[in-house]
């Protein structure tokens, strides 16, 4: 008998928003500026932002990432990364004589400031995040000796606090917003007094790249969530996936990353990036896709994200500097 020919309609639904969100620009390019601006080498503590991609071009540019203070030469330039720091690691820097280059993302630096007006009235403050994590690290590193990390609604039977009617809940910007609100409704059974933060405090980025996954996982035979291991929003995305009904989901940090044995009864792949990974990732999925037969891409879009932040004040005050400069040649 003649084969039938396959009938069967392959197509890719591309998630929106997905990939870079504001935190994540304005660190990278704060890193670009201050090469351009001072040149070679800049260091960074930790990874700027968590994606391997971003981390290597930055390095063949000049960048020198660093794991402490202690690696940066007297008197250098050192960037904070996008996940902030605890005031240990800025009290290190100016021992150092370091020139400082702030691009903590503003939702983390929110996240700070509420842990430091929390430990000055006195709070146990239950910090919602995974422990070792650099922004985890540098939130709790802002009033140590009032802040518990809870990593997950298992942990939450065996906390022991201070005083039970004091207590309040904080959270890592990047987590999953199902899981943090079943860990804050087991922190309540526990604790009936405790306390909210004033707003949210899981980024609108994360947020938005859920619900989009959310939409789309239950029309896809195999979701590719683009993002590096290290990211927590991106391993989120595979999790969220998976849970709102996608059939299987994998995480790459590039195309090349795609198994051939993925696709067996495939005919709907959804695509998205987490929120510290550059477009130009997700266009060599695509392309991947394409040529294994999938060239219908269908936008789902959930929002619209239009949020900007301006770049770290020391990078606005060199580039000042150096306008004033350009005039007084002209």
């Amino acid at each position: 008998m003649e084969a039938m020919p396959d009938t069967t309609t392959k197509r890719v639904l591309l998630a929106a928003p997905r990939g870079y969100c504001a935190g994540v620009d304005r660190a990278v390019i704060a890193v670009e500026k201050a090469l351009e601006l001072h040149g070679a080498p800049i260091y960074v503590r930790k990874e700027i932002v968590h994606n391997k991609y971003v981390v290597e071009t930055l390095s063949d540019r000049g960048a020198v990432f660093v794991d402490e203070t202690d690696e940066v030469p007297e008197g250098a330039r050192v960037v904070f990364s996008a996940h902030g720091v605890s005031p240990a690691v800025r009290e290190a820097a100016d021992q150092r004589n370091l020139l400082t280059i702030d691009a903590t993302c503003p939702l983390v630096t929110k996240v700070h400031k509420e842990a430091i007006r929390f430990a000055r009235d006195e709070r146990t403050i239950l910090l919602i995040g995974h422990t070792g994590h650099e922004e985890v690290e540098g939130t709790a590193g802002e009033a140590p000796e009032h802040t518990i990390v809870v990593n997950s609604p298992d942990d939450v039977d065996g906390l022991e606090v201070p005083d039970p009617e004091n207590v309040v809940w904080l959270s890592q910007t990047t987590l999953s917003v199902d899981e943090t609100m079943e860990t804050v409704r087991r922190l309540r059974e526990r604790f009936p007094a405790l306390q909210d933060p004033p707003s949210d405090d899981i980024c609108y980025a994360t947020q938005n790249r859920q619900v989009a996954v959310k939409k789309l996982a239950p029309d896809c035979d195999l979701v590719v969530v683009v993002g590096s291991a290290n990211s927590s929003n991106s391993v989120r995305l595979v999790e969220v996936a998976l849970q709102a009904g996608a059939t299987t989901a994998y995480r790459v940090d590039r195309a090349a990353e795609i198994r051939d044995e993925w696709f067996d009864g495939v005919s709907t792949v959804g695509v998205t990036s987490g929120a510290s990974v550059p477009e130009i990732l997700v266009r060599d999925v695509l392309d991947d896709l394409a040529g294994r037969g999938f060239e219908t891409v269908e936008e789902v879009r959930t929002a619209t994200e239009d949020l900007m932040f301006s770049l770290p004040r020391e990078i606005r005050a060199d580039l000042k500097v150096k306008e004033a400069e350009r005039a007084l040649r002209a």
